[in-house]
């Protein structure tokens, strides 16, 4: 276990904590006191009906997510009780770097996103008494856990928004990943994961924050100097100035227990390896969300799944890149509450 202040609570709260006792993994092992971390916004009505779900993406926490929602917006709190949960290994809820042994740091055992998603079951129907959400949506791997929902508890996800986000990763995005974990690993600092501190291994950190650089934006992100958009004069700048310190600094190993889980997201896993007899389990209304220049998951293979699922729509993102996700241009949000609300608008 090691100091990270970039997980705390003046980074990315407020947040609450909440214990949901032993966590048996599908890989095998146990992760023993399992912590979640999360925030709400909004109330649950009387009937409890009226709560939306949001999982997080690779390296991204609450704190991000809360820029989807807002009054006025499709993800009213004034309207729904919003829960956004954190991810296992996202660096607030239960990860390597946070963890005592005998799972701290290398020895954290591999989670999936079948793990994650039964870990936020537990949380929502214990501690919040719901047993039906109105919407579960979220981006990238906040997608691949949208979809084990909507498969997974069929009867209580009525609507479900993948956005940026596959059912099944695909062995491309898989070699993708394959990069930035290496990225890391060949760090010397890196140590087998026993690292004394994130800064041992800021080589490593540096050198995934270039892959993401060239794999999560577009090439007219480059061509149109998007970057300038964010204050930044030069692309070295950008580069320095914004995608090595977002990734430097967080934990090596949190990092890497995401990547694992993503390159083997699949909910194909429940039904024997059959994708399209997966996704024909899911009840609730969908709308699958790509963004049109996303190179880790592209629209085609975004549309292929979407046409396996019954009741559902391919809404096209416009952006610059997978990384667009992030809202950095200004007719991106505005897409997103469009696609949401008509999404939240018909009765299920």
């Amino acid at each position: 276990m090691i100091e990270n202040n970039y997980y705390s609570q003046e980074n990315h709260g407020p947040y609450e904590m909440y214990n949901i006792g032993n966590v048996e993994l599908e890989e095998g092992g146990i992760i023993p006191n399992c912590q979640l971390a999360y925030v709400t916004f909004g109330e649950p009505n009387e009937a409890k009906d009226n709560a939306i779900l949001i999982p997080t993406w690779y390296s991204g926490t609450n704190k991000i997510m809360e820029s989807y929602i807002g009054k006025g917006r499709a993800l009213d709190p004034d309207k729904y009780f919003i829960i956004i949960i954190n991810q296992i290994g996202s660096g607030l809820s239960s990860s390597p770097h946070n963890s005592l042994p005998p799972v701290s740091m290398a020895n954290f055992p591999n989670v999936r996103i079948s793990d994650d998603v039964r870990a936020q079951h537990k949380l929502v129907t214990e501690k919040f008494g719901i047993t039906q959400l109105a919407l579960v949506t979220g981006g990238s791997m906040g997608a691949q856990q949208t979809y084990e929902w909507a498969v997974r508890y069929p009867d209580m996800v009525k609507r479900a928004a993948p956005i940026a986000g596959t059912a099944k990763n695909t062995p491309h995005d898989f070699i993708f990943t394959e990069t930035l974990i290496e990225a890391i690993t060949s760090d010397p600092g890196w140590k087998g994961g026993n690292y004394e501190s994130a800064n041992a291994v800021v080589d490593g950190l540096k050198r995934h924050a270039k892959i993401w650089a060239v794999m999560g934006w577009s090439t007219e992100f480059f061509k149109k100097e998007t970057w300038r958009r964010l204050d930044f004069k030069s692309l070295e700048d950008f580069i320095t100035g914004f995608m090595e310190p977002y990734f430097t600094a967080m934990d090596p190993n949190d990092l890497l227990c995401m990547a694992w889980k993503w390159q083997r997201g699949d909910v194909s896993r429940m039904t024997e390896g059959d994708l399209e007899k997966a996704l024909g389990r899911i009840k609730a209304k969908v709308f699958v969300m790509p963004i049109d220049e996303d190179m880790f998951f592209p629209p085609r293979d975004c549309e292929l799944e979407q046409k396996m699922i019954p009741n559902s729509e391919l809404r096209l993102i416009k952006s610059c890149g997978h990384l667009g996700l992030f809202g950095v241009e200004p007719d991106f949000m505005p897409q997103i509450d469009k696609h949401l609300g008509r999404l939240l608008s018909i009765p299920v």
